[in-house]
């Protein structure tokens, strides 16, 4: 079986040897690279199966390059970052990264962080297979596409909020705990993703509201939320 190639982007040199390093000691390949565009003008050639990025990068900033590799791509991303305010770390995972990870870290502890990413891929590929298209109210759900349909037209939800709302679908009328649906969709929790994830429901609600549809995104006081399907 062929190695993992992971790309890192990390316009700080010692940071970027440090982490190829121990990752090529646990047998990962590695590239790096000194700014975002780089990394995704060779992820246009030849895509990694996981990026670790920084955000203030020169020329393409982290954001931006994770928002663009979302827009063709669902690879795991890591952001690692000194950037360690609640915005910034609800900002990264809200534009599609999988971990959100502040600087100073330990190397050990970010290699922790990607093979748990790594082994919940390998879990997801070996269950059984989830339903790619389904009705719930008035909206049509397909996996394949990462969309939400009202009335044919998509509601416009990102990949994360896709995310959530397929998972409460496939396990509608039954409440899902916080730390269910954060392990699910994000490997881990802690309370900035608890709070991202409240403002992730907020949105999709408003997403369905302003398409017009009827669904309605329950919330079950001090646990989680709920789908319930009235037919």
């Amino acid at each position: 079986m062929d190695n993992k190639l992971i790309y890192i982007a990390d316009d700080e040199t010692n940071i970027r040897n440090i982490i190829k390093s121990f990752l090529i000691k646990e047998g990962f390949d590695v590239e790096t690279f000194d700014d975002g565009s780089k990394l995704f003008e060779a992820f246009n050639k030849k895509p990694a199966d996981m990026l670790v990025i920084d955000i203030m990068m020169p020329n393409m900033d982290g954001y931006s390059l994770c928002s663009l590799v979302r827009q063709k791509s669902s690879v795991p991303i890591i952001i690692v970052s000194a950037k360690d305010t609640e915005p910034d770390k609800i900002a990264g995972l809200t534009l599609g990264s999988d971990d959100y990870l502040t600087k100073p870290f330990s190397p050990m502890e970010l290699i922790a962080r990607i093979k748990s990413i790594f082994r919940r891929i390998e879990l997801d590929n070996s269950s059984s297979p989830e339903p790619k298209n389904l009705i719930l109210a008035d909206l049509a759900i397909n996996s394949d596409l990462k969309q939400v349909e009202f009335n044919s037209r998509d509601i416009g939800l990102t990949k994360m909020e896709f995310e959530v709302i397929y998972y409460l679908a496939i396990n509608k009328n039954r409440a899902v705990s916080r730390s269910e649906l954060l392990d699910k969709i994000w490997g881990f929790e802690n309370e900035v993703e608890t709070r991202a994830t409240d403002d992730m429901i907020k949105r999709i609600r408003k997403k369905l509201t302003d398409a017009g549809s009827t669904l309605k995104i329950e919330t079950v006081w001090g646990f989680g939320f709920k789908i319930q399907d009235k037919g």
